[in-house]
């Protein structure tokens, strides 16, 4: 066995010579590739590392914690508010329609029924709802007893006769007379 100093290179081609140019260009090139090539490695790695980053923030320490289960969550809990805003709005034109028929136009009107009696006694006292629907209670005070008449208002006007106090009364209710 020999020495490796001894050894012939072995050719399996044509030999090929090159030029010191020729080599000192091609190893400009290489270089330039080289770092080329390592610029892109680092640009991709840069990104690589922010995606990572981005991700994590995404995806959270446990299941419950992950940026899509919170808007998950988020989007259930607005559809469940959208829900109960749909059944408030119901339950708002019902009382709407309810209050509409309640009585809430109420006036009272004291008076002395007869002129030798003082202390303005006798009353009318109006109770109605919106559309003028409701009754007059009427007491009228005299020395030995009073009287109490109840008369139903239609529309603001009675099918019995009403007295000058009633009709005030009624006016008072539905904000016609001050």
């Amino acid at each position: 066995m020999g020495h490796y100093a001894d050894a012939q290179p072995i050719l399996l081609g044509a030999a090929v010579e090159l030029s010191t140019m020729t080599l000192e260009v091609l190893a400009i090139a290489g270089t330039v590739l080289g770092l080329l090539a390592f610029i892109l490695a680092l640009v991709a790695q840069l990104r690589f590392r922010r995606m990572r980053r981005e991700y994590q923030v995404l995806q959270g320490e446990d299941d419950q914690s992950t940026f899509v289960a919170s808007v998950a969550r988020h989007v259930d809990e607005v559809d469940k508010l959208r829900v109960d805003i749909a059944k408030q709005r119901e339950v708002i034109t019902q009382l709407q329609t309810d209050l509409h028929d309640a009585i809430r136009h109420v006036a009272v009107v004291r008076y002395d029924a007869f002129g030798d009696m003082g202390g303005r006694y006798s009353f009318s006292l109006a109770l109605l709802d919106d559309d003028g629907d409701g009754l007059v209670l009427t007491a009228i005070h005299a020395r030995s007893d009073t009287r109490t008449y109840f008369k139903g208002v239609r529309s603001g006007a009675s099918d019995e006769p009403l007295s000058p106090e009633e009709l005030r009364v009624i006016a008072l209710a539905q904000g016609k007379e001050e």
